[in-house]
């Protein structure tokens, strides 16, 4: 079953290579996302996939790469037309990197 997540990371998060350390992180997983700084200083994870992929990322998320500093993660449960409407149309098993939002 195809579970859908928003995630949000606080702490030093941006500007050490969080995103796309996420990015590769969840490709090796397998999963369909992406993730974008946000303006207030957060990272932004929109993903599906898996509970046992979707667990792995979210403990990798609380450490993140090395050079990030974690304080804080937020998880919300999605439904899948919630995730479509912010995501649009992605290719399963790709990951992206967004613009901030």
């Amino acid at each position: 079953m195809m579970l859908y997540k928003q995630i949000l990371v606080s702490g030093r998060v941006q500007g050490v290579f969080f995103r796309d350390s996420t990015r590769q992180k969840a490709n090796e997983l397998d999963l369909t996302g992406g993730v974008r700084n946000l303006r207030d200083g957060r990272v932004e994870v929109l993903v599906c996939g898996d509970e046992i992929s979707l667990e792995s990322l979210i403990n990798w998320l609380k450490i993140g790469p090395k050079s990030a500093k974690v304080t804080t993660i937020e998880v919300v449960d999605l439904i899948v037309s919630d995730f479509e409407a912010v995501t649009g149309q992605l290719s399963a098993g790709y990951f992206y990197v967004w613009p901030t939002e």
